[in-house]
């Protein structure tokens, strides 16, 4: 019972339970998910839809909008959204249910997506023993990006039974294996906060340097998603410089910040960021993340536990944002079993050591580059606290947290 590891998708992946149009699936294993790439084609929308009880392609016909070939590659107006059939289909067995999340690449660019299927009652959620293929709606928010067939923009998290751990299964755990740890603006006194889940806070200190985060420029160049390392960060985003340990966010603008904490998820444990409303189909309320086992998990001698990535974005009015606020929650599941390889540097995962890393796409920001190896106070996990939870649920943002 719990999260299915890399090595059980693998099998279902072999038994025909999980096929692809194009390529291998298990090329696109993740040590507690499989990465789902976009297909040949991508339907423009005149709105966003769930097809309820009808399928998907029924849906599709209603109101046609033009479609683009992916194939040769095609780009994605800002805020327009696409509908794209994944290359997977799926034919779970009974018991084992489906959840999908951006990958931390696209949402770090702040390309908002999420699943579709054939009857589908919510967003990102796959029922136990649903059979049919998986579709993809991409809207991009601030930047138009050009994408291709077999570009991995989502991923699927596989679920068998109850998983979620409550709060004193969480401070259980920790008592023996180490979940958070104090940041490089740790206080004195200093506590990990308990309500229903993990909360994270904001770090606007900058890390030693004169600014905590990005901010999307309105104006920018097409962000060619199949490009690495090629563009320059000042092209797409603006440095934000917090005063006094305060930041001004704009309304609706996209802000990428740090968390104070520093997150470690060993192997028997999976974690999520916790939307608040994940299903209801409102666009602004589904901002979530996975973090894999083995994420801040490092060799002896290294500073344990990374920062998480924090994609903010305030609705209505200006909102000030204090350093130390509580922004978002982390929850964490069992794994199945331990996967038999874990994010990290040896799979090449990108932000083990991460401190506000961008997009792959992106050339490396030379005024930060030195942030992440900013000293911190202690090496010693942080104590948890007991929270009320209605203080974080209640801000005017929109918040993810990713690995």
């Amino acid at each position: 019972m719990g999260v299915l590891p890399r090595q059980e998708i693998a099998r279902l992946i072999r038994d025909g339970r999980i096929t692809s149009d194009l390529g291998d699936p298990l090329d696109n294993l993740q040590p507690a998910s499989l990465d789902l790439t976009l297909g040949r084609v991508a339907y423009r929308l005149r709105s966003s839809f769930l097809p309820a009880n009808d399928t998907v392609a029924n849906r599709l016909l209603d109101d046609p909008m033009g479609e683009l070939d992916l194939e040769r590659g095609a780009v994605l107006e800002q805020n327009r959204p696409y509908l794209i059939p994944l290359n997977e289909s799926v034919d779970l067995p009974d018991g084992v249910r489906g959840r999908t999340n951006p990958r931390s690449s696209t949402g770090r660019i702040d390309v908002f997506t999420r699943v579709v299927t054939d009857n589908g009652q919510h967003f990102d959620e796959i029922p136990a023993g649903h059979t049919g293929r998986l579709y993809l709606e991409v809207v991009p928010r601030s930047f138009t990006i050009k994408v291709k067939t077999g570009m991995r923009l989502n991923q699927l998290r596989l679920i068998a039974g109850l998983a979620r751990l409550s709060d004193k299964e969480i401070e259980r755990y920790a008592a023996s294996d180490d979940l958070v740890y104090p940041g490089s603006a740790a206080a004195p006194g200093d506590t990990a906060w308990l309500a229903d889940g993990l909360f994270l806070s904001v770090d606007l200190s900058g890390g030693g340097k004169s600014f905590a985060g990005y901010k999307a420029k309105k104006s920018s160049a097409l962000l060619d998603l199949e490009r690495t390392g090629a563009y320059d960060v000042t092209d797409f985003f603006e440095r934000v410089e917090p005063r006094k340990g305060r930041l001004i966010l704009d309304p609706e603008e996209f802000y990428l910040l740090v968390s104070r904490e520093r997150v470690r998820i060993p192997p028997t444990l999976a974690a999520e960021m916790a939307a608040y409303d994940p299903t209801s189909g409102e666009l602004r309320t589904h901002y979530a993340g996975f973090f894999d086992p083995g994420f801040g998990d490092v060799a002896p001698g290294q500073e344990r536990g990374t920062p998480a990535v924090l994609e903010v974005r305030a609705h209505d009015v200006a909102f000030a944002l204090e350093h130390g606020q509580r922004l978002c929650k982390l929850t964490y599941e069992w794994m199945a079993e331990p996967p038999d390889q874990l994010y990290g540097t040896e799979i090449g995962s990108r932000y083990q050591r991460q401190y506000l890393a961008l997009g792959r796409q992106f050339r490396p920001d030379p005024k930060g580059a030195d942030r992440r190896a900013a000293p911190t106070a202690t090496q010693e996990p942080l104590p948890f606290e007991h929270v009320g939870g209605a203080e974080a649920e209640s801000l005017p943002l929109v918040v993810a947290a990713r690995e």
